[in-house]
């Protein structure tokens, strides 16, 4: 058994964004540690701005999209880029495959992103197994899947949106793809939606699902994984000793955490309101800005908020909220962050942008009760009162007690389904034993 597991190879292969990188990347942690090869493919131009830690055990490996030298700032559109990567990755993702066989090590799975279902068509030609890893939230592909099979129609019509197995959802809480259907460029409609294409009749005969999550640094679930402590790959470097020097100052529960995660922008008027909400709740904070960002904080916001906050370019993020004096994470809902949040039991501030955002925010505060929903005015903006106000009702109020509990609870929760060997680690090695005998 050791040796076949020696011989056993998983090519992983995310979209190029740390929000889908970071949970592949934490599944293959989990293959090594029973005895599988996992090698991480990504593409050129973002491997040039990866740090990756000298530690981590995956390997990797690049393949082209078309645009080695400039990513997305080049393509005329994005219906070009999407043309590119999938002719120029499936192209790329062939030869690499061919010369890791080349050099003794054959792919035996290729785990991929269900955005690129051209990979399954690479997959077949080397009969490999070949597995879709969502990244999403089940709930968001569950509506997804709807979309693409037609169960949903665009543009969505009526003040309730009705689907097997979730909450009764407004149309604002359905992911953006979805409500604002008319205005997203065709290109991306089709590239989010498409991710069921070639996979639809496989599960319609037999939705073979396993849940794998919550795909976080085992240090901070399980500990099974020793010294896995961070994700190990960043597309942003953080400023760790800046950050956590200045929450060790701080008391117990004390600051608000503030990130939009590393691709959502800001419009530069959300961003005035944000600070301002910030300074005026009078709590500490923590607020993450990528220096793509900067430029859109108030003047001399960073020099009147000196005593009371500390803004930094990226941080490391589980870090922080595992710290004691952290109290309130003020989130785009990007998945991963929801999920972190839910790991360390913080209780959250929900400002949806787009993308699954909305529908995680909606879970959130309406199915796990772990935050509160920070609403926007008519003109889509989330005002400094707002921004303020939810702040204090999580840091202060009545409603952060029940919101802070519901948070432990689903710590715990988690928790306590690990110890007792979760369906997680069953699925994974179910997974490892069909990887052996493939």
């Amino acid at each position: 058994m050791e040796k076949k597991a020696c011989k056993a190879h998983v090519l992983v292969l995310p979209y190029p964004s740390q929000g889908h990188i970071n949970p592949m990347l934490q599944f293959a942690k989990r293959l090594v540690s029973k005895g599988i090869k996992a090698t991480l493919a990504t593409t050129v131009y973002l491997s040039k701005s990866m740090h990756v830690d000298p530690e981590c055990s995956i390997a990797v490996e690049t393949i082209s999209d078309g645009y080695d030298e400039t990513g997305l700032e080049d393509p005329a559109s994005l219906a070009a880029y999407f043309d590119s990567f999938r002719t120029v990755g499936s192209h790329t993702l062939t030869m690499l495959m061919k010369k890791l066989d080349d050099i003794g090590q054959p792919v035996t799975a290729l785990v991929y992103d269900p955005l690129f279902p051209w990979a399954l068509d690479v997959a077949k030609q080397f009969g490999v197994l070949k597995v879709a890893f969502f990244t999403q939230s089940c709930a968001v592909s569950n509506i997804y899947y709807h979309v693409n099979k037609g169960f949903l129609p665009l543009p969505l019509s009526g003040s309730d949106v009705s689907i097997p197995g979730l909450p009764l959802l407004q149309p604002s809480e359905t992911p953006s793809f979805v409500y604002a259907s008319e205005s997203t460029p065709q290109a991306l409609h089709d590239f989010i939606m498409n991710q069921f294409s070639n996979v639809v009749d496989w599960m319609a005969k037999l939705w073979k699902l396993g849940t794998v999550g919550p795909t976080l640094p085992s240090i901070y679930l399980d500990k099974r994984l020793e010294d896995d402590k961070v994700y190990g790959i960043n597309l942003f470097k953080p400023n760790t000793s800046a950050c956590m020097n200045w929450l060790k100052d701080r008391q117990s529960g004390s600051v608000v955490y503030v990130s939009y995660g590393s691709v959502t922008d800001i419009i530069p008027e959300q961003m005035e309101e944000l600070a301002w909400g910030l300074k005026e709740s009078k709590c500490y904070f923590l607020w993450v800005v990528r220096e793509s960002e900067e430029t859109k904080l108030p003047k001399k916001f960073k020099e009147e908020t000196s005593d009371q906050g500390l803004v930094v370019s990226w941080c490391p993020q589980m870090e922080v909220l595992a710290h004691e004096s952290v109290g309130c994470f003020v989130t785009h809902c990007g998945l991963s962050s929801v999920l972190e949040a839910m790991s360390h039991g913080v209780a959250m501030v929900a400002m949806p942008g787009q993308f699954d955002q909305p529908t995680n925010a909606k879970y959130v505060e309406d199915v796990w009760g772990t935050g509160i929903r920070a609403l926007p005015n008519e003109k889509g903006i989330v005002t400094r009162e707002v921004v303020e106000n939810c702040i204090k009702k999580i840091m202060e109020g009545e409603k952060g007690k029940e919101v802070k509990e519901n948070a432990t609870k689903w710590k715990n929760l988690a928790r306590e389904a690990i110890d007792e060997g979760g369906s997680s680690d069953n699925n994974i090695d179910q997974f490892v034993a069909k990887l052996l005998l493939h």
